[in-house]
């Protein structure tokens, strides 16, 4: 077998992440130097390495005698000269520029001449530390995501002072290492951080904000958006102070507010509560180091809820489209005699028809029988007048998100509905409040974001107003509990908890391409592999429709006035053109037409 053309290969760091690259590249076949100047830390990597190979020989994966090469392979030193011998060196060290050039400096009187030297950073300059160097063209970025082993995406980081031979050699390595490389250039956070700290500290604000519980922006970005974690309990996981470091890089290329670490970073790193490392940081750990989170002070009781809800018998569903379909297949499932009103009796027969169809798939998946299928049918009503709604005592609309639409439709309800009743809105952009002053009981209106599409996706931010009463509060969270959904509270503003997170998060991947600084199936790959995103940015956008994301993005730019919020030129002329995503055939990509 040819000997691979970056055989040994030195890891200065062995932290957690420089010992998930010994990991992977001593498995590869490569002989791997580990250097840490501390000697524990040494240890601690051969260890782990001990204990990996141990499992994946339990596991079957690996033979006692594949293990013995493995451990063989990696040989640990407290001093930079053991990286001599190195085809390619990758450097973790701590995100400190000064610790890092002497890295660098030490490297340059060490190494030969056709040495590839990488360094692992997220946040700081690659052609900085490039042109501190001797030979600044076998300088590169090769930046892994943690944990090594098991993430796939290496974003391979060129200056412009970088050889394309270095970045063709450190790319074939990562295929071989059955990882996915991408090629980016040279900015604080690069793609998948670049996007992914900007989210971190918008959820960070929030919570600071106290405009909604740590859990309930967790569970809001889980449910809502299918992310493996949420925000705060990333923050923990990657450590506060790490992201702060990388916040405070990417604010200082881009002066954007949004990239501007919120303050309470700044306070629980200066307090050394710095996530999961330190037992404590927006949670709570059993230990320090571990994942376990333990109850504390602001873990939410159970037993302390406040008032109690009305009993609901009876619920109504307003709207003919998908939402409302949705939203009365999940009541007549969980046993609500439901009336579907909409404008004409036609509208809600059709309505009626298409919540059938959506069950006669759910008995066809083996989700529910057929008797259950008729059982759910059976409690929806359809009606052509809002009169039907008269004994209701829940009421959700989900018609057009138009306000004035709404207000008329909320007049009219606080006509026919008895008094009691609660009236809700599914919006997703309009103020609750202004649904609420068009009724003579605002204390009864409240909002019930239910997702699309409604039977599958389990969360419902409940968005209280000023005026709102907690007994209608509770009510929907009782409610909420009845139909298996998982409410989360937030108040009044625009986007609540899930979109306000996400839609900057897709502008600012729009800005990128804009900027032709990554492409399309780069960036969707990065958020993908990089940051466990069930979709990238590009395909969310053509699937929730361009036209629908930006006039959120507008009302966000409207409500909170932050230049950073405002949309991306590119989307704005995408929608103008009539490129609405895959339900006009195209977007950011094309579509074959149904």
């Amino acid at each position: 077998m040819d000997r691979p053309p970056l055989h040994t290969i030195a890891v200065v760091g062995l932290g957690t992440m420089g010992t998930g690259i010994a990991d992977i590249l001593t498995r590869s076949g490569r002989e791997v130097i580990g250097i840490d100047t501390n000697e524990a830390a040494a240890r601690q990597a051969v260890a782990a390495l001990e204990s990996t190979t141990a499992r994946a020989v339990e596991r079957e994966r690996m033979t006692q005698s594949e293990r013995r090469d493995v451990l063989a392979r990696f040989r640990t030193f407290t001093g930079i000269e053991a990286a001599a011998e190195a085809d390619l060196v990758i450097e973790v060290v701590p995100e400190d520029y000064d610790t890092k050039c002497q890295v660098f400096a030490a490297l340059d009187t060490l190494v030969r001449p056709e040495t590839i030297l990488a360094t692992g950073t997220n946040a700081l300059s690659v052609t900085r530390l490039a042109a501190d160097s001797d030979r600044p063209e076998r300088v590169l970025g090769l930046h892994f995501f943690n944990p090594a082993p098991a993430m796939k995406l290496v974003e391979v980081v060129s200056s412009v002072l970088t050889s394309p031979r270095a970045v063709a050699a450190v790319t074939a390595l990562a295929e071989e290492l059955g990882k996915d490389p991408i090629a980016v250039g040279d900015r604080p956070g690069f793609v998948a951080d670049g996007l992914l700290f900007g989210y971190l500290n918008q959820a960070a604000a929030m919570y600071e904000s106290r405009y909604a519980s740590r859990e309930d922006i967790d569970s809001a970005m889980r449910l809502g958006c299918g992310l493996p974690m949420g925000p705060l309990a990333l923050l923990d996981l990657i450590g506060v102070d790490t992201a702060r470091t990388v916040l405070e890089a990417l604010h200082a290329q881009s002066h954007d507010r949004l990239h501007a670490p919120a303050p309470v970073l700044r306070q629980l790193a200066d307090a050394g509560l710095t996530g999961r490392k330190a037992g404590r940081g927006f949670y709570t750990y059993a230990a320090p180091g571990s994942a376990e989170v333990v109850p504390d002070a602001l873990t939410p009781d159970p037993a302390a809820s406040g008032a109690a809800g009305r009993p609901v018998a009876a619920v109504g569903v307003v709207g003919s489209g998908t939402m409302a379909g949705g939203i009365a297949e999940v009541f007549a499932k969980a046993g609500f005699p439901t009336v579907l009103a909409a404008r004409s009796e036609a509208k809600a027969k059709t309505a009626k028809e298409r919540v059938g169809a959506s069950l006669d798939r759910a008995v066809h998946k083996g989700r529910m029988t057929s008797g259950e299928r008729d059982t759910a049918l059976a409690l929806i009503t359809p009606a052509g007048s809002l009169d039907a709604l008269a004994g209701a005592d829940l009421v959700v609309e989900a018609v057009a998100e138009d306000l004035d639409v709404k207000r008329a439709l909320f007049r009219r309800l606080d006509q026919v509905c008895r008094r009691g009743a609660v009236l809700a809105t599914t919006t997703s952009s309009l103020p609750v409040v202004a649904c609420a002053r068009a009724t003579s009981r605002p204390a009864e209106v409240i909002g019930m974001h239910f997702f699309n599409p409604a039977p599958a996706m389990k969360l419902v931010e409940v968005v209280t107003t000023v005026l709102t009463g907690e007994e209608a509060r509770a009510t929907v969270r009782a409610v909420c509990a009845q139909v298996r959904k998982h409410p989360v509270d937030c108040g009044d503003r625009a986007g609540f908890i899930v979109n306000a997170l996400l839609f900057p998060y897709l502008n600012n991947a729009v800005k990128m391409v804009q900027e032709h600084y990554a492409s399309l199936d780069d960036i969707d790959a990065a958020m993908k592999l990089g940051g466990g995103y069930p979709m990238g940015p590009f395909e969310l956008l053509d699937v929730v429709g361009l036209d629908v994301s930006l006039a959120i993005e507008r009302v966000l730019h409207e409500e909170f006035r932050d230049p950073g919020l405002a949309p991306a030129p590119l989307l704005e002329h995408l929608v103008s053109a009539g490129c609405l995503g895959r339900k006009t055939g195209r977007g950011f990509r094309e579509y074959a037409r149904r």
